[in-house]
């Protein structure tokens, strides 16, 4: 209210009596509201209500008051037209299942149906009582002979028997000139294979009566004199093949052994004639053969076996 007053010029109730009708000097001077027409000054205005009174700013907006009685009920509203009929709803629960009716009469007989599978069969039954034995028959023919049994064992050895005639004497036999024996041993000699028309080593000197059969290399062997010689070898070879003799180079046809399958020794016999001095023989796989021959180590067994040739000059 002071500031109101100060602003507008008012000093208290008595000052606004004053602008009712009991003006004094200060009130003409700061507050004049005649004739409509607003004279009045720091921020006040003339307010025709008051009797053209200075009044100051309106102020700020009080709190609002208690909320009023609630009014009488209005009147009831016509009735709304009728709404869309709503969706089916769903279908209800199935009742409970009405008693049995009464059985109908007997219809008639209705066509006979299709034959049906054949069952099962059942089980055998008991074996009947044997019949009467039946008359012999022919005899039937002889069997083959049966594979001869097992020899028994040999019986004791049987008394000595006289002595018998002494025989007659018999031919003078020829004299043996020389011999040698040439060997292998497997390992470890030998240890490459044996190509055909390559000759088999015998490096290693056996019991021999003279110098005229001698070795020239492993596998080359020097005849000295003229004549015929008996040549026995014999060979331990891994795979079906071949040898024979050569003489100065020269295959001896008549001299070749061989063996086709199994593991077994390849064994040379034959008597060579030379008819030059110095001839050379050797134990040949022979030329035109496929198959290089593999000397056998251990053939049999743990221990080196021994490949031989022994030649004898007869004459």
């Amino acid at each position: 209210m002071s500031e109101y007053h100060h602003h507008c010029g008012y000093r208290g109730d008595h000052e606004h009596d004053r602008v009712r009708g009991r003006d004094d000097h200060d009130h003409h001077h700061r507050c004049r509201c005649k004739d409509d027409h607003d004279q009045c000054r720091g921020g006040c205005r003339c307010d025709i209500t008051l009797n053209v009174a200075c009044v100051g700013p309106t102020g700020a907006t009080g709190p609002t008051g208690a909320t009023g009685a609630s009014g009488a009920s209005g009147a009831a509203g016509a009735t709304g037209a009728a709404g869309a009929t709503g969706a089916t709803g769903p279908t209800g629960a199935a009742g409970a299942t009405g008693a049995t009716g009464p059985t109908g009469a007997t219809g008639p007989t209705g066509a006979a149906g299709a034959t049906g599978a054949t069952g099962p069969t059942g089980a055998t039954g008991p074996t009947g009582a044997a019949g009467v034995t039946g008359a012999t028959g022919a005899t039937g023919a002889t069997g083959a002979t049966g594979p001869t049994g097992a020899t028994g064992a040999t019986g004791a050895t049987g008394p000595t028997g006289a002595t018998g005639p002494t025989g007659a004497t018999g031919a003078t036999g020829g004299a043996v000139s020389n011999f040698a024996d040439f060997y292998a041993l497997m390992p470890p000699d030998n240890t490459a294979t044996v190509a055909p028309g390559a000759n088999v080593q015998f490096p290693n000197d056996g019991p021999t009566s003279a110098t005229t059969i001698f070795a020239t290399s492993p596998s080359t062997f020097n005849l000295s004199a003229i004549g015929t010689y008996q040549v026995l070898f014999q060979v331990s070879v891994s795979e079906p093949g071949q040898l024979d003799l050569a003489l100065n180079g020269t295959e001896l046809a008549y001299t070749v052994v061989g063996r086709a399958t199994g593991t077994t020794q390849i064994v040379g016999l034959a008597l060579v004639t030379t008819t030059v001095i110095n001839s050379i023989l050797s134990v040949r796989n022979p030329a035109g053969n496929s198959t290089a021959l593999t000397i056998t180590p251990f053939a049999g067994g743990t221990h080196p076996v021994s490949a031989h040739l022994v030649i004898t000059q007869l004459s």
